[in-house]
């Protein structure tokens, strides 16, 4: 029997398994905007503390939900599309045993190099010891993360994209009282600062997976998670880590690349720090919608090329893409146009809201085309196509990074280090829309019919 979602239209299925994800996305928008503000009454300081450990937990949350975690849903939907029912019971437990693994990783990270590269990254005295703080606390309890970050995928791959939406949401509603509570204080008690938004963040993912791993094992996957009696299998772990860790690549480039650009902007002191921290949490907040919506083109595309139905895959792609692009650009021009009442929403510093200023009205109105680009990627990952997004970022990196570090070198000044980072977007979005175009996806090998 063939996959319901192999003949279901394209619109309505997106906007099905799209739809709770990214309604959840905006749920975390407002969520993140909340942070910025509640960060923000700790001083500069700490929004510059934030800016530095900020990259790191992108990478984490990338791709423990958009790298690998796609990859575990892009596994689930494609073994469900080709029905093959014990793959799909026994990769439950795979993704899982992944998560964990790298969990131990990036806790090792955190505790042996990322000190050294906060200080590289202009980090020193109270800043650096409140980033220290944050980062210390937060990897320590990373396994979390990673863990519901996999089964939240693991449910979309099924098809059921409005269960770890409600569970999210249900983690967003613990988080920011428990942040305001631990970060600022309540009544005479002062709070524990910076560090207490890493220890609300745990918290509010420690209840997010015992509601998703209560899910998992109620069958709302269709079934019961199960080894099948044949124990782990490199076969499918290789399902999860061939999309995965290319996927992952992806998004640890495009952090790094964020890392030397958090540098190079260091350079121009505290203030800048604090307001490229502003300013460029908007570009992640872009990012989040195009994962809310990408992550149904995942399951769709999955489905779709499980079955060899490659033409439906490149129809899917372009649907969701295209709209994306119509939502975040919307976006991107309205904050171009009203910078400064943005910036003044999280800082009073007038030489912060400048460096805000300045990264908006330059980067803002490419997220058209980085919305684009970023939804693609996702789709990608559905096809098991992964080879132009590692490209596209390349060359974002080079327009960025090298754009950036060559006019610092040839004197010029902030502004014409933001004015790389926005090219590098535009950039990065045209390399992936005008790569499926010149090359759609297609069945490898002979055509299928």
């Amino acid at each position: 029997m063939s996959h319901p979602l192999l003949v279901a239209p394209i619109g309505r299925s997106l906007w099905r398994l799209a739809g709770p994800t990214t309604g959840f996305m905006v749920v975390q928008i407002f969520v993140v905007l909340t942070e910025i503000w509640l960060v923000g009454r700790l001083g500069s300081d700490a929004l510059a503390a934030f800016a530095l450990v900020y990259p790191f937990v992108v990478v984490v949350m990338g791709v423990s939900s958009g790298g690998l975690g796609g990859a575990v849903a892009a596994a689930m939907a494609r073994a469900l599309g080709g029905s093959r029912r014990e793959d799909a019971q026994a990769l439950v437990m795979h993704a899982l045993v992944v998560a964990l693994a790298f969990a131990m990783l990036c806790t090792l990270f955190a505790w042996t190099v990322a000190p050294s590269l906060y200080r590289l990254m202009g980090g020193e005295g109270d800043v650096l010891e409140q980033a220290l703080a944050y980062s210390n606390v937060w990897f320590s309890g990373v396994a979390l993360v990673w863990c519901i970050n996999f089964s939240s995928g693991l449910l979309r791959g099924g098809g059921n994209a409005a269960l770890p939406a409600r569970i999210g949401v249900v983690g967003s509603f613990v988080y920011v009282p428990l942040s305001a509570v631990l970060g600022l204080g309540v009544g005479d008690w002062p709070g524990i600062g910076l560090v207490g938004f890493a220890a609300a963040g745990l918290g509010a993912s420690a209840v997010s997976l015992a509601l998703a791993i209560r899910a998992l094992w109620a069958g709302r996957l269709g079934f019961v998670p199960s080894l099948g009696g044949r124990g782990l299998q490199r076969r499918l772990f290789a399902q999860i880590l061939g999309v995965g860790l290319t996927s992952s690549a992806v998004t640890v480039a495009g952090s790094i690349g964020t890392m030397i650009l958090t540098g190079l902007v260091g350079r121009f002191g505290t203030a800048a720090l604090a307001g490229y921290a502003i300013g460029s949490r908007l570009e992640h907040l872009m990012g989040a919608l195009s994962y809310g919506i990408g992550t149904g083109m995942t399951t769709l595309i999955g489905v779709a090329a499980g079955a060899d139905g490659w033409a439906r895959a490149r129809r899917v792609a372009w649907t969701g893409s295209l709209f994306a692009a119509a939502i975040i650009g919307t976006i991107g021009m309205a904050i171009t146009l009203l910078p400064q009442a943005w910036s003044r929403l999280f800082t009073d510093d007038p030489a912060a809201v400048a460096a805000c200023v300045g990264y908006l009205t330059r980067a803002a109105p490419f997220y058209i085309l980085y919305g684009l680009g970023l939804t693609l990627h996702f789709g990608s990952q559905g096809a098991g196509r992964m080879g132009v997004p590692v490209a596209a970022v390349l060359v974002r990196l080079v327009v960025a990074v090298g754009g950036g570090w060559l006019a610092l070198e040839l004197g010029q000044g902030l502004d014409a280090l933001f004015w790389a980072m926005g090219i590098g977007l535009a950039v990065y979005g045209c390399v992936m829309g005008g790569m499926l175009l010149l090359r759609p996806w297609q069945a490898r090998g002979p055509a299928k019919r």
